[in-house]
Order: structure tokens, then C-alpha cells, then sequence
């Protein structure tokens, strides 16, 4: 790896770009100094269609100073912006910069429209039609491919709706789930568990924690495996906020619910992350957007309901 990351690999593309742009010129220069053998008549000898014959004519000089034009205004580009290699141009212009400026003018335009949302509680937000159809923007723009444009989530990608909540439905842990994202991580558990008919049986024990279908001799088989899933989702198993792990009474499947689909998540685990969105959305952007999630699940009386 340490060989795409070396100062070689710039100056291979620095002046494999100068060579280039040089080579032009010299391209030109044999075109115009090269006598090419011709007849007392200035052809060639090449003729095309029976009477088409080629002519050993010079270069049109319009076509020569636009060509040179171009080679000039090549090297000044590259003298101005960063071309060159690791070379950062005599005006220190970059990609980085400029979306750096634009997202600066772009939060001092806005900041006025969010300035009276900054002193509000996120429960106070949920019941301002302005602050609501701003958070649904936000939501639809940063939230929706993954929960949905109704919020209500699929397979793997929670409801956001429905108050469970793996870390926490308070506007605290909402707002820290969107400022630092989230990793849940469930691991295989197979091994601890035992035999593949021991998975089954804790399996159905898991089923019958929320009175979801179930084998019940296998569940009663099953109950003494739990211990080895007790440490996150507790002996009782409600969950653990803290940890992200999923109340299993509740009736509520991220990833699927039937004796098969536990099997696969005591095999195989999970592994799922939730970005943060403090790259995305300002300080006041985020608390818009917490009230807006919020209120999903806590709709006020004074908000429609879409």
C-alpha cells in the first residue's frame, strides 16, 4: 500500500502532465518544419475517388495559433491551479476550499430562518408548523432512504414511528443518535450457544418472549441458553438502552421476525450503523430535526397527522 501513498506517484503525474502539455508544442513544430516529398505540382501522390488528390499544403495559421493558445493557456492553468501533482497552484485554490465556502455562505443564508427555533425545546418544535415542515425537509433530504419517506422503516432499518427505540426515544438520545450516529453490533452467538438444535431451541425461547408463534417444548429447552444473550438484552429480556440491544418482548423484528430469522441473527449476528449527521447539518439543523423525529412518535395534538 505504501507504494500508492509515496511522493513518487505525484511527480510521475506532474511531469507525465508537463511532458504532455510540451509534447504538443513540439508536435507542432515538426508538422510545420517537416518537408514531406512531393511533385512539381505540390502533391503528395495519394489519390482518393479516382481525381481526389492530397496537397502538401501548410497548416492554416488560425488553426496553428489556436493550437498554441491552447498549450499557453494549458500551462497557466496549471501555474494558477493545482495540476501538477502535490503542486497546489499560485492561487491556492482546491476542491476542499470551495465546498468549504459554499457550506459557509449556505448556513450564514439560513441561519436567520433557524435563529428562533435555537431558544425552543424540541417538544415545544413538534408543535411549530414551520419548524415541522422544515424538520420533514430535513428528514426527507438525510433520514428517508434509510427509514423511509414515511418514517416507518423496513427490514434492518427501524420504524421510527412506533416509540421502540434501541438507544432511547427521549429528544436526548435522539439528538446524539443524529450528532454521532450509532453502531449496533450484535455477534454470532452460535458458538456459545451450542448445537444447531440448542440454537433452535433458544430460538423458539426468544419467539415466546413476545408471545410470537413458537414450539413450546422446544422454548422451555431453550430458556437455559438465554443466559448466553442476558447481557445485553437482560435476563428479563427488555433490552438494554445503553447498548443498543433490542427489547425482544415486545413483539418488535428489525431484522425479521420466525423461528428461522432468529436462527440466522443467533448464527450470523448483525452488524449495523446508523451515520452521523453532524457532517451534514449544523447544530441548529440537527435540533430542528430531533424535535421532527421526535415528534413521530410523540405527536402533540397540535401537529396533523400526515
Amino acid at each position: 500500500m505504501s507504494d500508492f501513498t509515496s511522493d513518487f506517484w505525484h511527480l510521475y503525474v506532474a511531469i507525465l502532465t508537463l511532458v504532455s502539455i510540451l509534447a504538443c508544442l513540439v508536435l507542432l513544430w515538426i508538422s510545420g518544419t517537416t518537408k514531406a516529398a512531393t511533385h512539381a505540382d505540390n502533391t503528395t501522390g495519394h489519390v482518393w475517388d479516382g481525381d481526389l488528390q492530397e496537397m502538401n499544403n501548410p497548416l492554416p495559421k488560425w488553426w496553428v495559433y489556436l493550437f498554441i493558445i491552447t498549450v499557453v493557456f494549458a500551462l497557466a492553468y496549471g501555474v494558477l491551479y493545482p495540476t501538477f501533482g502535490k503542486y497546489q497552484g499560485v492561487l491556492g485554490w482546491s476542491s476542499q476550499g470551495q465546498h468549504t465556502a459554499e457550506v459557509q455562505k449556505m448556513q450564514e443564508a439560513i441561519a436567520p430562518i433557524y435563529a428562533k427555533f435555537n431558544g425552543m425545546k424540541p417538544e415545544d418544535l413538534a408543535g411549530d408548523a414551520q419548524a415541522m415542515a422544515i424538520g420533514e425537509r430535513l428528514f426527507m433530504n438525510n433520514c428517508a432512504q434509510c427509514h423511509g419517506s414515511d418514517a416507518r422503516g423496513a427490514r434492518s432499518f427501524p420504524n421510527l414511528t412506533d416509540g421502540d427505540w434501541l438507544w432511547g426515544g427521549d429528544v436526548d438520545a435522539i439528538k446524539t443518535t443524529l450528532t454521532q450516529g450509532r453502531m449496533g453490533n450484535m455477534p454470532p452467538m452460535a458458538a456459545a450457544v451450542g448445537s444447531a438444535e440448542e440454537v433452535r431451541n433458544l430460538a423458539n425461547y426468544v419467539l415466546s418472549l413476545s408471545g410470537t408463534p413458537h414450539d413450546t417444548i422446544r422454548a422451555a429447552s431453550g430458556k437455559a441458553s438465554f443466559g448466553t444473550c442476558a447481557a445485553c438484552h437482560g435476563m428479563d429480556g427488555k433490552g438494554n438502552t445503553a447498548l443498543g440491544a433490542p427489547n425482544l418482548t415486545d413483539g418488535v423484528w428489525l431484522h425479521g421476525w420466525g423461528e428461522e430469522a432468529v436462527i440466522r441473527a443467533i448464527n450470523n449476528g448483525f452488524n449495523n450503523q446508523m451515520p452521523a449527521q453532524v457532517t451534514l447539518l449544523n447544530e441548529s439543523q440537527i435540533h430542528v430535526l430531533t424535535g421532527y423525529v421526535w415528534s413521530l412518535s410523540n405527536r402533540p395534538n397540535n401537529r396533523p397527522a400526515n
